[in-house]
Formats: structure tokens, C-alpha cells, sequence
């Protein structure tokens, strides 16, 4: 049994989810929009993007499903849960995130990455490098961890190929459904490129992003991977743990940017006079105050407002989330004026068509011309600001985490690994796999989502329509 534990942050995630999927049912029925969704989708820098950013939203939504489980108890007596939240990631990955050791290790050790004493068997005691107590123990000769390490990862990709033929076979058989035509044909068609959606390069995609899975699944119930940390807990596992901070940091803060920056920015340009004087004061001001201050500023008082009142978080989980909401609120708050900027310009422009003039001549009143006539013509240019941001506020996360004013330390994100991992570059022997680990999850998040921001920046500019 367990509890289920809703976050500030979970139930807006699922909200953004639910906002994300009936935008795309809107989109389907508006033709301006429609159009360009299905440019993205033939493009094959699109296709490939979104193969890999959905692997990332997987894991960030299996980390953001969270419960309490029951702890054992006498028969008849009530249900106790535990104090520590879980998520579902947790318990699927339960392997990496109980098997700690002694201190560090690098990927694929057997032994420890620093001399200890160790007691013979003889008694006598020497300074050498102690085997590790889950890394590689089942093996009885150390040395032949390389042979072991080499026939299950084949193992894993023989079960890699085979799950992706069934995928490729899964979608050939719906494409053949759809299209009223063979299954054969389709196959042929898919894999020569000739459909209007670039499927091959999608499936290929995902056939590489499993020949990687499969073998790191595989090998991280007896090796770690990516080795361990100071105290002794697995990279990999602090890494995938750092996925949902990343996504939460680089979409949870267009939620606190949206309703500033379109609002303001469409009556700014849409009403003058003093109202855009006004909203310009606003964001000139803001824009004046360098960013990393006010940030730090806001977030050290959140601090001290926290440790004030600790008996209004429940869980070590619960205070650590109530931070990164805080985050992405402070973030937000200033991370709209650009956009704004944007909108109001393009208002501007709109507010002399003819159209608008024209419902004017009608006695529309304004709130309606916004809603029905301006919000859905500059709809393209919010989306192509958000999508292009999304890379910035991950970045944003990891700058404000390494110099201590980003998310709670306790919490895992790609920011706190470099923060950790500094010091351990300069040690000697040096310690080098937490920053890699941080760093290549973090740059393929950030090079796919700038690829996908082009792809829809492309399919939404009028300017690069044929």
C-alpha cells in the first residue's frame, strides 16, 4: 500500500500536460495553426528532437508521480507510512538508489578509486584498493570484468534490436491500417524515406536511444555505470534524478511568464497612450536590474521565510519542492519582459488592419477584438519564444545551482552535480564521471530542444513558407 503525494510542482506539470493537449486539439481545427504543426512533423530535425525529448519527458513524469509507502506493521493495527516521499522512478530504480558504497568509484570498478587499509586474510594489513560492496561483487576474478561487462551488453542489445523491430513493425502495421494499403508496401516506403513524415529517421532514432538503454539497464543491476560520488551513491541515478528538475525549471516557468508577457505586452501595444507608457516603465525596470541579483535576492528571503516556519513542510521533499516552485516563479517574473517586447511591437502592427478597424467600425469592444483577433494572430510568435527559452532556463538552472542560489541541496539537479563536482577536479587522483554525467544529459537535452526551437521557428515564420 502507499500514500499518494501530490507537489506544488507535480500538479503543475499535469496541469501544463493538460494545457500542452488541448492546445494541440485547438490546433487541429485552425488551419494556421494546423499547417504549421505538420511542417514540424515532416521536418526530420523535428521528427529526431522529439524522438529524444520524449525520453526525457518520460522520465521527468515517472519522477513526478509521488507517494509515501506503508511501512510493515503488526496485523490489525493502522497503516503507518513512511516519512521519506518516493516517486515512481524511485521504485523503479530502486537498484541505484540503495546500493551505495563506501565513497567513490569510477564507472565499471570493482575495487575503490582510493587506497584504504585493508585487513588479509592472513591478518596482516596492507594500504590497497578495497573491492567495492556492489560493484562487480558477483564477479569471483575482478580482473574479468571486462569479458562479463562485454557479453551482457551484447545480451541487451540483442533485446534492444528486438524490441525496436517491434516497434517499427507496431507502426508499419498502424501506418498500413490507416492508409488503407499492405503491410509490405508500407515497410518499403517507411524505410526508403517516401512517406510524408520522416518515420525512418524517427525509428532510427529510437533504435539508437535503446541500443543505449537497454545495455545501461543491464549492466547498472551489477556495475555502476557512471560510477559514484563522495558518499558512495550512484551517478547514474543522480543524473536521471536531475532530468525533472531541468524540465520543471524550463516549462513550469512559462506558466508564471505567460499571463505577464501576453497580457501586457498585447495591451501595450493595442491601447498606447498611457498604458504603454505604463507596461514600458515596467519591463525597462526590470530590465535595468541585473537578473542574477534579483534572483538571488528573492531566493535568499525565501530561505530565510522557510527555516522561520519549518512546520509547514511535512517532508524534507516538500520543502525541497516548495523552493524550486519559488524558482520558477522568481524566474518567471523576470524572464517576461522579452517576450512582452515581442507582443507589443506585433500589436502595434495588427491594430492597424483593416479588420481590426473594421470591428472597431462595428462597436466591438476591445477585450473582444484582443481575445478573437490579436491573441490567435501573434499565438506563433509566444510559441516560438517559449520553445526557444526552454534551453535558456535549463542552462539558467545550472548557473544559479553552482554559485548556491538555485534549487534546495538536497534535491537532485545537474546545477548541484558541477556545484559538487568542482572540488572533486581538483583532487588527485582526479574525479571527473560526475561532471561528464552532468554535463553530456545536459547538453543533449539542451542541443535537441534548440534543434526542435528551429524546426518550429521555421514552420511558424511566414517568411520561410513556400
Amino acid at each position: 500500500m502507499f500514500q499518494p503525494v501530490i507537489l506544488w510542482t507535480d500538479a503543475l506539470i499535469f496541469l501544463l500536460l493538460a494545457a500542452v493537449t488541448a492546445f494541440f486539439v485547438y490546433a487541429r481545427r485552425q488551419p494556421h495553426l494546423r499547417d504549421p504543426l505538420r511542417r514540424v512533423a515532416q521536418s526530420r530535425a523535428g521528427m529526431v528532437s522529439m524522438v529524444v525529448l520524449a525520453a526525457y519527458v518520460a522520465i521527468g513524469l515517472l519522477d513526478s508521480l509521488h507517494f509515501r509507502p506503508a511501512l510493515p506493521g503488526k496485523p490489525g493495527a493502522g497503516v503507518q507510512y513512511a516519512v521519506e516521499t518516493l516517486s515512481v522512478l524511485d521504485k523503479l530504480a530502486t537498484p541505484l538508489r540503495e546500493r551505495n558504497e563506501k565513497t567513490y568509484s569510477a564507472p565499471f570498478a570493482t575495487h575503490a578509486y582510493a587506497k584504504e587499509v585493508v585487513e588479509l586474510p592472513d591478518g596482516r594489513e596492507v594500504r590497497d584498493f578495497p573491492r567495492l560492496k556492489y560493484g562487480g561483487a558477483h564477479l569471483v576474478d575482478p580482473e574479468a570484468w571486462l569479458s562479463d561487462v562485454l557479453v551482457r551488453t551484447l545480451k541487451a542489445e540483442t533485446l534492444a534490436l528486438a524490441t525496436w523491430l517491434l516497434a517499427a513493425l507496431a507502426l508499419c502495421a498502424w501506418l498500413a491500417h490507416r492508409n488503407a494499403g499492405s503491410l509490405s508496401t508500407t515497410w518499403r516506403a517507411v524505410w526508403r524515406g517516401e512517406t510524408p513524415i520522416p518515420w525512418r529517421a524517427g525509428l532510427l532514432t529510437l533504435g539508437l536511444l535503446l541500443l543505449l538503454v537497454f545495455p545501461a539497464l543491464a549492466l547498472s543491476t551489477h556495475y555502476h555505470v557512471l560510477g559514484t560520488d563522495k558518499v558512495g551513491q550512484d551517478v547514474l541515478f543522480q543524473t536521471l534524478k536531475s532530468v525533472r528538475t531541468g524540465l520543471v525549471i524550463g516549462t513550469l516557468t512559462t506558466l508564471v511568464m505567460l499571463p505577464f508577457a501576453v497580457l501586457l505586452g498585447i495591451m501595450a501595444g493595442y491601447f498606447r497612450g498611457w498604458i504603454d507608457d505604463l507596461i514600458q516603465y515596467l519591463y525597462t525596470t526590470l530590465n535595468s536590474i541585473p537578473g542574477v541579483l534579483l534572483i538571488a535576492a528573492a531566493v535568499l528571503m525565501m530561505q530565510v521565510w522557510m527555516e522561520s516556519n519549518p512546520d509547514l513542510f511535512d517532508t524534507v521533499a516538500a520543502r525541497a519542492d516548495a523552493r524550486l516552485f519559488f524558482l520558477c516563479a522568481i524566474l518567471g517574473v523576470t524572464s517576461w519582459t522579452g517576450l512582452c517586447r515581442l507582443l507589443r511591437g506585433e500589436a502595434l502592427k495588427l491594430r492597424e488592419m483593416e479588420y481590426i478597424q473594421a470591428a472597431h467600425a462595428f462597436g466591438v469592444s476591445h477585450w473582444r477584438i484582443i481575445g478573437r483577433h490579436l491573441l490567435p494572430n501573434v499565438m506563433h510568435i509566444v510559441l516560438i519564444t517559449v520553445v526557444m527559452d526552454f534551453s535558456g532556463l535549463v542552462l539558467a538552472e545550472a548557473v544559479l545551482s553552482y554559485v548556491g542560489v538555485g534549487v534546495d541541496p538536497t534535491m537532485q539537479s545537474w546545477g548541484n552535480m558541477i556545484n559538487s563536482a568542482r572540488l572533486e577536479m581538483a583532487r588527485d587522483p582526479m574525479v571527473w564521471w560526475t561532471l561528464a554525467a552532468a554535463f553530456l544529459f545536459m547538453f543533449a537535452l539542451v542541443l535537441f530542444a534548440n534543434l526542435f526551437a528551429d524546426t518550429v521557428r521555421d514552420a511558424f515564420d511566414p517568411r520561410t513558407r513556400r
